[in-house]
């Protein structure tokens, strides 16, 4: 988790009687290629030609634990996403990962060529019974080219749904701040009827209409809860409030 693909480079040279592999940058050995190989004598009677597949296949065999780790690690960014909103730095980590299986499939896939060419013997003399072998590597080189592709995909989904997700959470949000900015709105113009009444009334004037009528207070005030009560009404209408 939080690791980065390690890529090197094998060089092979094979001819009749021999094989040379040389090795650049980050790689396993091929030791325990060269142990299987002397374990089984029969085997190892076909020469370079099944030393050369064993190796091929060694070098594909392990991509598989590479994607495997990518895989468990893209699901648990999968768990998190329906969750809550990606961090900055886990969605850093899956562009880092797809970057990394691209350049892993791009590592892997002429690899189908040149098995293509040892098995119709285009560039070596591979025996007849060894052949079928090297179709065997280019079908182990197809499944990871498909597990590769796979899991770029996820990672791609994961990444739409974390952003749509963000998205989703923002509209809401907004949403509930319209809302609440409408309610206010909506108390604001109930208030603003008696706020306005007592402020007429309350200037200091003398000779001002109504000041001698003895009813006005309780109309006035009856005025005022009609209003605040006929706003009340219009703005539950309108789903304000």
């Amino acid at each position: 988790m939080g690791g980065r693909i390690a890529f090197g480079e094998t060089h092979l040279f094979a001819g009749k009687g021999y094989v040379i592999s040389v090795r650049h940058g980050a790689s396993v050995s091929y030791a325990p290629v060269r142990q299987r190989c002397e374990a089984c004598p029969t085997t190892l009677s076909h020469g370079e030609d099944y030393i050369l597949y064993a190796i091929l296949d060694f070098i594909i065999d392990n991509d598989m634990p590479v994607l495997e780790t990518i895989h468990a690690e893209a699901e648990a960014i999968e768990d998190q996403v329906l969750k809550r909103e990606l961090m900055p730095g886990e969605i850093e980590r899956l562009y880092l990962l797809r970057r990394d299986l691209l350049r892993l499939r791009n590592a892997v896939v002429p690899l189908v060529e040149v098995c293509r060419k040892l098995e119709h013997a285009e560039v070596l003399a591979i025996e007849p019974a060894m052949q079928p072998l090297f179709r065997d590597v280019t079908d182990h080189v197809r499944r990871v080219q498909e597990a590769i592709d796979a899991l770029r995909e996820v990672l791609a989904f994961a990444f739409e749904t974390s952003l749509m997700m963000g998205q989703a959470r923002q509209m809401v949000g907004q949403a509930q701040q319209t809302d609440i900015t409408r309610k206010l709105a909506a108390w604001a113009a109930i208030l603003a009827v008696p706020t306005a009444v007592a402020g007429i009334y309350g200037m200091n004037f003398k000779y001002m209409p109504e000041l001698e009528w003895q009813p006005g207070y309780f109309v006035v005030l009856a005025a005022i809860l009609v209003t605040c009560v006929a706003l009340y009404w219009r703005f539950q209408q309108t789903e304000w409030l």
